[in-house]
Formats: C-alpha cells, sequence, structure tokens
C-alpha cells in the first residue's frame, strides 16, 4: 500500500470520526429537551458509515479501498419516553410531556470510542510519516 493510501484511509476515517463525535455532541446537548408530542421530541442522531471496497474518484478526488465514508445520519428508532408533569410549557392537552431518546451512558460510550478510533487513526498518520522520515534519511546515506 502507498503512503498516499495510507494517508488517504486514515485521513477519511478522521473525517468519519469527526462526524461520528460532533453527532454524539449534539445528540448529548440536546438529552433534556421536551416536547409535546412524540413526533416533536428530539431523537438521537446515528452515523452510518460505508467501507470503500474499490478506489472510488469523485471529481479530482481519489478515496481508496478500505476508506471510510459517512453515508447518512439517521434518527434513533427507539420511541421517546413520556412523563405526566402538567406544569410544565411543553406538556400536551392531558399533562404529558415526551423526552428525547438520548441515553447519556451511551452517548458518552459513543463518545469514548470515538475519540479513541481517532487517536488511533492518529497514530497510524504518525507512524507512516516516521516511516518516510526513516526511508529518506537511509536514501541520502
Amino acid at each position: 500500500m502507498s503512503m498516499e493510501k495510507i494517508f488517504g484511509v486514515a485521513g477519511s476515517a478522521l473525517a468519519g470520526q469527526l462526524v461520528r463525535m460532533n453527532t454524539t455532541a449534539s445528540n448529548l446537548a440536546n438529552s433534556s429537551n421536551t416536547a409535546e408530542s412524540e413526533e416533536a421530541a428530539y431523537k438521537a442522531k446515528r452515523v452510518v458509515f460505508r467501507t470503500l471496497l474499490d478506489d472510488e474518484t469523485i471529481g479530482d478526488q481519489t478515496r481508496y479501498a478500505g476508506s471510510v465514508q459517512v453515508t447518512n445520519i439517521v434518527d434513533d428508532p427507539t420511541p421517546p419516553p413520556k412523563s405526566y408533569d402538567p406544569g410544565n410549557p411543553s406538556a400536551d392537552g392531558d399533562g404529558y410531556v415526551y423526552q428525547s431518546n438520548v441515553n447519556e451512558v451511551s452517548e458518552m460510550v459513543e463518545m469514548t470510542a470515538a475519540a479513541r478510533s481517532y487517536q488511533n487513526n492518529i497514530e497510524v498518520i504518525n507512524t507512516a510519516k516516521q516511516m518516510m522520515m526513516r526511508t529518506l534519511e537511509v536514501m541520502k546515506a
């Protein structure tokens, strides 16, 4: 695998994990929101990834086999919990409010996993860079 491919694959993973972290941050920011209906309640977002099995060229950019691509961001289908709180300004006619379906513990696990994956891919880039530098040093001698 060429250095260009290594940097391309690791770079795509960094971009994908950044989207995952941003999505998780959005979920955590909206975790305590309430709404007057199930449809209006905030639904946690999930990032859908796809692995490229073959090289793809889009415009002047080549994405290499093994790269990660974010294909979609979808709503979590888990129904939002409802609670009886007639004094809440978001309460419906029966006094119920609908909370977001965000599980804060799961979101923190998701954030940790995304951060670790991001760090791992930084290490891949750093290792490839060190290999390039050592190769250049050998070629000088």
